[in-house]
């Protein structure tokens, strides 16, 4: 029993380090943001406030803990799962591919996030500085100067791994969250009248009064939620139950701190950028330094699990076909999750420094920032309401659809107000990877139907002729291939054309499972004499160590030959994924088989 509530509580910790930091980080700048868009009254506050823990609880609770987390692939949550669990009930192709290409801005949209995060989240810790008497003058040059160093630390630290520093993340945001709660929970019970907020009427009444002026406030208030999706995406990282679980401590904390925020905001009237440190430091100066310090780490985590996560969008897209073949390390033998992709890495810094410097301050950065969490919202919620539509469980596909609905509300908002004032950014960043996608699973599509493969059974009869009357070289070549059905031209080239005929001679075949993890494999039929299949099978988020299956499998092979397409184009589109093709891993590289075994056959293909 003890030893139950240990893991369960040791689970529960790691959520809260892994997850929960965006989310977690959000108090800091959220309401300061709102308060600039609209006037602090005493009416404005509550309402405010009361749209605040009402987003908490339909968009995060509602839509994620409750809805989407109840659908998965064995324990996998994210936008990719809820594609596969859909497209396999779509009947109509264009509904299929409707499906994919929103999953897609789905996952662009997340990538475009995971600039804006960082930044936002280290700049506005840092601005807390100016709350000390002897830094309240330092420039915003000086500041930004700061902001950089941390996240250009953060990034050169990537590569060496986060596993012996994560075991901290959960107990650091513990310490943090609990720091929340009680400065929100102090001022609270200063100013108790503002409990009254829980109430949706505040809600209703701001938007009542204020109009326009109030529709245009969500695209602040939705920052509250930023971060939400992540309980959905990293549900097979740490299970659901544990995320779950840290959630209703989180979900209470938040509740403090905003209610707190907005008790102090009411009764104090404070011109720092963040009401948070105004709060805190009002209420206990000689504990801020240390607080400043705690919120910083707390944004440096906040940070690194978006940069995680979007190593993790990317790995998901190589091993899907969504993307091309990128270098990935694996930095612990123990946790799956824990990968570096240097490419991947240095571009997102890059990124993330411009975006601060770009836009100078954590108000301006906020004025970019929701825009992507919230349109990867919408496309949560349509795939919800189709799903359950498609499971014919109404009470969820109504509760989905009302989410929807709310949803459109802040889209709509982000749309007219963020777009203008900085979301461009996000929506050009996110526009790269998405670019990139439907270029390169285009591209491979028509370059699959460019090569003329030739048929298994004409192959098979030129094949046994060749292997019975011309002369074999001893040892085994190995021959990869997409499709057993069609022969490539670089093999057919090989073997009938050139003469190069193995004693053993095996076409290794991949195919993706219906399920995200898990490799099998087996021999086939052999095809002909001296000619075997070794056909793999991997999970649609699994990436294949081919090396280990051939050590385990006890093929030596003497030689490995692999296609490289020399392509052919006048179109514009068709040269890009040619530059695509060209800068990325070869097949061979990606999965780092011996070089000094393999061979790379020319193919030329007109596009």
């Amino acid at each position: 029993m003890l030893n139950s509530s240990l893991e369960k509580l040791k689970s529960t910790t790691k959520a809260m380090g892994l997850v929960f930091g965006d989310i977690g980080t959000s108090p800091i700048y959220t309401l300061a943001v709102v308060f600039i868009l609209t006037k602090p009254t005493h009416e404005n506050i509550m309402g405010v406030v009361s749209l605040v823990l009402w987003t908490l609880i339909l968009l995060v609770s509602v839509e994620y803990v409750w809805l989407a987390m109840s659908i998965s692939k064995r324990g996998e949550g994210g936008t990719t799962v809820l594609k596969e669990v859909l497209a396999p009930t779509l009947k109509s192709t264009r509904a299929v591919a409707f499906v994919t290409v929103l999953s897609y801005v789905g996952i662009s949209f997340l990538m475009g996030d995971g600039v804006i995060t960082p930044a936002i989240s280290i700049l506005s810790a840092v601005e807390g500085l100016t709350l000390v008497p002897k830094f309240s003058q330092l420039s915003n040059g000086v500041l930004l100067l700061i902001a950089s160093i941390i996240t250009i630390g953060l990034f050169v630290l990537q590569k060496k791994g986060t596993e012996k520093v994560a075991s901290y993340f959960g107990p650091i945001m513990i310490i943090w969250f609990i720091s929340l709660g009680i400065s929100g929970l102090f001022s609270i019970f200063h100013y108790p009248q503002v409990l009254k907020a829980i109430n949706p009427y505040y809600a209703i009444d701001f938007f009542i009064r204020d109009g326009f002026k109030g529709f245009v406030v969500l695209s602040d208030v939705i920052l509250c939620a930023t971060g939400g999706e992540a309980l959905y995406a990293d549900m097979g990282h740490l299970g659901k139950k544990p995320i779950v679980r840290a959630w209703y401590f989180v979900f209470s904390v938040l509740i403090l701190s905003y209610l707190g925020q907005a008790a102090y905001a009411v009764t104090h009237h404070s011109k720092s950028s963040s009401v948070l440190f105004s709060m805190v430091f009002s209420q206990t100066s000689i504990f801020y330094i240390p607080f400043l310090i705690l919120s910083i780490l707390a944004t440096i985590i906040a940070s690194q699990a978006m940069i995680s996560g979007v190593f993790s969008i990317v790995y998901q897209g190589i091993a899907t076909h969504i993307f091309p073949m990128l270098k990935i390390d694996h930095t612990s033998d123990k946790l799956r999750s824990q990968i570096y992709i240097n490419f991947v890495n240095w571009l997102l810094m890059f990124a993330v420094l411009y975006a601060m410097w770009h836009f100078q301050t954590s108000d301006n950065l906020a004025a970019a920032y929701g825009f992507a969490v919230n349109g990867t919202m919408l496309i949560t919620a349509v795939f919800l309401i189709w799903i359950f539509h498609k499971k014919n469980l109404k009470i969820k596909m109504i509760a989905s659809a009302f989410v929807f609905i709310i949803t459109s509300f802040y889209f709509a908002s982000n749309l007219y107000y963020k777009i203008p004032h900085g979301a461009y950014l996000t929506l050009f960043i996110a526009m790269i990877p998405l670019t990139v996608i439907l270029i390169f699973t285009q591209g491979q599509k028509r370059l699959y139907k460019s090569l003329k493969s030739m048929d298994m059974k004409d192959f098979l009869l030129a094949y046994k002729e060749s292997y019975a009357n011309k002369p074999k070289l001893n040892g085994v070549a190995v021959f990869f291939t997409r499709n057993i059905q069609k022969v490539p031209p670089y093999i057919e080239n090989t073997m009938l054309d050139n003469g190069i005929i193995y004693e053993t001679n095996i076409f290794v075949t991949q195919k993706t499972s219906s399920h995200p993890f898990g490799v099998v494999y087996a021999f086939g039929e052999d095809l002909a004499k001296g000619l075997k299949i070794l056909e793999i099978k991997a999970g649609y988020m699994e990436i294949v160590n081919i090396g280990k299956i051939f050590e385990d499998a006890k093929i030596k092979p003497t030689v490995m030959f692999y296609g490289v397409e020399d392509i052919i184009t006048e179109n514009i589109i068709w040269k890009i994924f040619a530059l695509i093709k060209k800068v990325s891993p070869n097949f061979i590289k990606f999965h780092r088989l011996p070089s000094n075994k393999v061979h790379g056959v020319i193919v030329q293909v007109k596009m």
